[in-house]
C-alpha cells in the first residue's frame, strides 16, 4: 500500500498562514504518524485551485500512480478541489479504480461508514451545485431571449453560453460533464443542434481564448 500526500498552494495564498506547504504537510504527517503510514508527497505549487485536479501537473500524475489498496490524502478540502463536485468526481474515480480518498478538515475517508455518509452528504450538496448552474444556465438564455439574441440557429454561439461554459470548466467540470449537462438544459449548438460534444466544448473554449489573446494583442497595440 502507498499512501500519497497532496499539498497545494497557489501563487496568492502562499505567505497566507495555515494554507503553506508547510502547515499542510505538517497535517498530513500527523494522521500519519497516529495510522502508521509512511507519506511519499506530490505538490502542485503555484497551481490554482480553478484548475480540475487530472489536470494539475502533480496531482494529475499522481492519479495515474494510484492502484487498489493505495491512499490519497490531503489536509483541507480545498486544496482538492473548490467544490463538491469536485470531490465527489475525486472519490467516484476512487470508488472504481479501488483506492480511497482522505481529506483531513473533511473528515472524509472513504474507506470507512463514516466517510462514506459524508459522500452522502457532499452528493446532496454536488446536487445542489448543479441545480444552481442549471438555473443560471436558464436565466442566461432568457435574458439572451429578451435582448433579441436568436438560439435556434446561431452563426457563433451565444456570449451567454460561452461565458456558462467557461465557468463550468474553471469550476473543474469535464469537457463531457459540460457537454453532457447542456444537452440536457436543451441549449442548441452553435448549429443548432440538440447534442453536445466534448470536442464542441473545447472548441467554444478555444474561440475564448483566441479572443483573449486577440484583446491583449490590441491594448499592447
Amino acid at each position: 500500500m502507498r499512501v500519497l500526500g497532496y499539498p497545494r498552494v497557489s501563487t496568492d495564498e502562499q505567505a497566507r498562514s495555515g494554507l503553506g506547504l508547510v502547515a499542510q504537510r505538517a497535517s498530513i504527517e500527523a494522521e500519519a504518524a497516529r495510522r502508521g503510514w509512511t507519506v511519499d508527497y506530490a505538490t502542485d505549487d503555484g497551481i490554482s485551485g480553478s484548475v480540475p485536479p487530472a489536470d494539475r501537473p502533480a496531482l494529475g500524475a499522481t492519479l495515474d500512480r494510484l492502484d487498489r489498496g493505495d491512499v490519497l490524502i490531503a489536509a483541507k478540502l480545498d486544496r482538492i478541489g473548490r467544490s463538491a463536485l469536485d470531490v465527489l468526481a475525486l472519490a467516484a474515480r476512487a470508488d472504481e479504480e479501488g483506492w480511497d480518498l482522505v481529506v483531513l478538515d473533511l473528515g472524509l475517508d472513504t474507506s470507512t461508514p463514516v466517510g462514506r455518509f459524508v459522500l452522502t452528504m457532499l452528493a446532496g450538496v454536488a446536487e445542489l451545485e448543479r441545480g444552481l448552474i442549471a438555473a443560471r444556465t436558464r436565466d442566461a438564455l432568457a435574458a439572451a431571449k429578451a435582448r433579441g439574441t436568436r438560439l435556434g440557429r446561431p452563426v457563433e454561439t451565444p456570449e451567454t453560453i460561452r461565458l456558462t461554459i467557461a465557468h463550468l470548466r474553471r469550476e473543474g467540470w469535464s469537457l463531457r460533464a459540460i457537454a453532457d449537462h447542456l444537452t440536457a438544459e436543451g441549449v442548441p449548438t452553435a448549429r443548432g443542434g440538440a447534442r453536445w460534444y466534448p470536442a464542441s466544448v473545447s472548441g467554444v473554449l478555444r474561440s475564448l481564448a483566441l479572443d483573449a489573446e486577440a484583446e491583449t494583442a490590441r491594448e499592447v497595440a
